[in-house]
């Protein structure tokens, strides 16, 4: 007997790191896919797919183009964790996946404003609708799948590891970006910010390979097993767990705006604003990615042993307290002040944040709702906090005639709502072996 379980610890921790590698190598190829373009907008498409004679309205334009996928987040939510949690949680990430693999590919194909006018910014939207509809699935099943495979002493590891994926697939986007700026400037706008665009299916179909070989989770398991399954998930979750939602979409704000305003639109303003080479500001972004990589395991980790929602409410504290000197130190317009300032708020503060986020959310549904009850609070979250974030701080820069405080406020107003949302913070029972 004991020689039997001695030989299921290595199988079982096997399994274990396959399903770790599954979780994260979705959510780093979906947001390389979702990144690129948010990067590329501040760089590119306000001059190729959206000319105007005004630079602010192109840029205005640009960043409404990536804002508008967050409205569609989700709608793509609510189908696909309907399917999550119906037929399982395996299906619904193939899916995900080649929808926003799909729709990656057509915009780095898509010709632009001075070939096919004003079809070019139209399919434009079009294919970031299909990114947008993607992603609002791919988080929750991403997930889920770390923390419903997860150890229950260990959830708060597990459930940083998919969150890991963003800071991954943001670290892969800038340093590939960064190479593709040191190409000529008629280069670089004519093909060059294609190549990630179209080269992303090849990790598309690696993401597929990797989960090929995964089962259901062992939660999902025991609610088809007992037919706990629910027909419509939805409206279980608007009717008894609309509480537990709207704090989930508190808990992202702390998140999803400095995110925006710490890892994207800092390339717009330190390049416009402060005079600093593009390039220089894509690699302070790509080492804060790396950071912020680094140190969610291990924040996951403590989250373990330490209150999670403390934890997460402290976190939320720091970035307030840190937002006006992150500015101070930024405006130097010195290079070696862009990393450390980017390091700083994004590597530790945001990674700080984002690292229990997922689990947090996670563990305030019971699993027969939890991929509906979780994708839709994150997922409202990030559309009303998140996709707005750039185009609210190109526009209160505008507004105040180039002051940096109104950005420091929005960020400070954003964790403070997350701070008082994780007074609210409850855990529910979960289903155990």
């Amino acid at each position: 007997m004991a020689s039997s379980t001695l030989a299921a610890e290595p199988k079982q921790e096997r399994l274990n790191y396959r399903v770790l590698l599954g979780s994260l190598s979705g959510s780093v190829i979906e947001w390389f896919d979702f990144l690129v373009y948010g990067t590329v907008a501040a760089l590119v498409f306000n001059k190729i797919y959206f000319p105007t004679e005004d630079p602010f309205i192109s840029t205005l334009l640009a960043y409404a183009s990536f804002s508008l996928t967050f409205f569609f987040r989700p709608i793509g939510g609510v189908i696909f964790a309907h399917i999550g949690d119906r037929i399982g949680r395996k299906k619904t990430l193939f899916l995900t996946l080649m929808l926003m693999g799909g729709g990656t590919v057509a915009i780095g194909l898509l010709p632009d404003f001075n070939t096919i006018g004003i079809w070019a910014p139209i399919l434009l939207l079009l294919f970031r609708v299909l990114q947008g509809i993607g992603i609002g699935g791919e988080w929750g099943g991403a997930l889920l799948l770390a923390y419903e495979y997860a150890p229950k002493h260990r959830r708060g590891l597990y459930g940083a590891v998919p969150q890991m994926g963003i800071s991954l697939g943001l670290l892969l986007a800038s340093a590939v970006i960064a190479l593709l700026t040191l190409l000529p400037e008629d280069q670089f706008l004519s093909w060059g910010w294609r190549v990630p665009f179209v080269g992303s299916i090849v990790l598309v179909f690696i993401g597929l390979w990797i989960r090929n070989g995964l089962d259901e989770t062992p939660e999902f398991k025991r609610i088809r097993e007992t037919g706990a399954r629910l027909r419509l998930p939805i409206k279980e979750v608007v009717t008894k767990h609309w509480g537990a939602v709207l704090v989930s979409i508190g808990m992202k704000a702390a998140e999803t705006g400095p995110f925006y305003i710490f890892g994207t639109y800092v390339v717009a303003y330190a390049t416009n604003i402060l005079g600093v080479r593009q390039n220089t500001v894509l690699l302070a972004v790509a080492a804060a990615a790396l950071v912020a990589t680094l140190w969610m395991p291990f924040f996951g980790h403590l989250s373990d042993r330490v209150g999670r929602a403390v934890l997460y409410r402290w976190s939320a504290i720091t970035t307030i307290v840190l937002v006006v000197p992150y500015y101070l130190v930024l405006n130097t317009g010195e290079a070696w002040a862009v990393f450390a300032a980017t390091i700083v708020a994004f590597g530790l503060l945001w990674g700080s944040v984002n690292a229990i986020l997922g689990t947090l959310i996670a563990e305030s549904f019971s699993p027969a709702v939890r991929y509906t009850g979780a994708t839709l609070g994150y997922q409202v979250g990030a559309a009303i906090f998140g996709g707005t974030a750039p185009l609210i701080a190109a526009w209160l820069l505008e507004m105040s005639g180039g002051q940096w405080w109104p950005i420091a406020v929005y960020v400070a107003i954003c964790a403070g709502i997350s701070v008082v949302a994780s007074f609210f913070v409850k855990r529910v029972a979960h289903v155990e072996a």
